[in-house]
């Protein structure tokens, strides 16, 4: 099969179309012959070498992909060859085909294509698991969502709005602003003209948000504890802007408020199953009633990865950038 593969980190243009060998399916898991990937920041940690796959993952870049099963391992059950699907990954879903535990596969949402199906996974498991299970938002609530144009901002808007929540989103435009607010956010504060702790508690009259969801980590960090209101939760999910801050551990104490960090590549496989099983029970029902849907940037041939890339760290982009193979 063909696939992009990284012989050396770099730039975009590190982005090799080469032939590769075949994967072969192993007990418990499909091989899908992918249709669509998408593009995450993860990939573009991974093509510069700064985010190895976990150990056992295809080298290739792709956190999550759309496709159809063209083969099953032993002791699959549930899935037959033929099923249109999307899949979580841990990698390799820059490619022709992939080998995919069955725990992390989901049917593709009644009313969609290929394409718009391969925006989801990524997002959708990123966004349940932390927002909900991690952060237990709740109705009524007050969440504040970094980066609201991305494709992680503009999923969490929507699940956040569907369950009657109250949405702040940081932006960098007033074009993305206007983005967000068409998907349901109720108060846009943009970052480069604004101190987004200050909006915050203008906005909230003083009380603070009930939930943080975070991409930039140590820039932040002071920020997003000072926004929070009591019992409030701050969940780390992206270290765009740093690793190391200093935490003002008597703010917490005040708010009885917590910190949570986490990530979704490396966990074992049976929490992802039961994250992807959650995704499948509370929000493929939203996107199958047009509740909630994918937000396409553009759509490129996998071949043109590198294009893709480029797009991405620009910034330019509001929602997914979706690869065609």
């Amino acid at each position: 099969m063909r696939a992009i593969t990284i012989p050396h980190p770099g730039g975009p243009e590190a982005l090799v179309w080469a032939d590769v060998p075949d994967p072969v399916p192993a007990a418990g898991e499909v091989l899908v012959e992918v249709a669509a990937t998408a593009v995450n920041r993860a990939d573009l940690l991974q093509r510069q070498g700064l985010y190895d796959p976990p150990p056992g993952t295809p080298p290739y870049p792709g956190l999550e992909c759309s496709g159809r099963i063209v083969a099953l391992g032993q002791g699959v059950a549930g899935w037959g060859i033929g099923d249109e699907v999307c899949a979580l990954l841990s990698g390799g879903g820059y490619a022709e085909r992939v080998a995919v535990p069955a725990g992390q596969l989901l049917p593709v949402p009644r009313g969609l294509n290929l394409e718009q199906a391969a925006a989801l996974p990524e997002v959708t498991a990123t966004v349940w698991s932390n927002l909900f299970m991690v952060a237990h938002l709740r109705p009524a609530e007050t969440v504040l969502l970094h980066g609201g144009a991305s494709g992680i901002g503009t999923m969490a808007i929507q699940l956040a709005k569907a369950v009657g929540a109250r949405v702040l989103v940081t932006a960098g435009s007033a074009e993305k602003l206007a983005r967000c607010a068409e998907l349901g956010a109720d108060v846009g504060i943009n970052y480069r003209e604004q101190d987004f702790a200050e909006a915050v508690g203008k906005a909230t009259d003083g009380a603070g948000v009930d939930v943080v969801l975070d991409i930039m980590g140590a820039k932040y960090l002071e920020r997003n504890v000072d926004s929070l209101a009591v019992n409030g939760r701050l969940v780390i999910i992206g270290l765009q802007g740093g690793v190391k801050a200093e935490l003002n551990l008597g703010v917490l104490l005040r708010k009885r408020a917590a910190v949570a960090a986490t990530n979704l590549r490396g966990r074992p496989l049976a929490e992802k199953a039961a994250i992807v099983a959650a995704v499948r029970e509370h929000v493929w029902p939203l996107v199958e009633s047009g509740v909630v849907r994918p937000v396409v940037h553009e759509v490129l041939p996998l071949a043109q990865a590198a294009a893709a890339h480029r797009l991405v760290e620009s910034g330019a982009h509001v929602g997914k950038v979706v690869l065609r193979v």
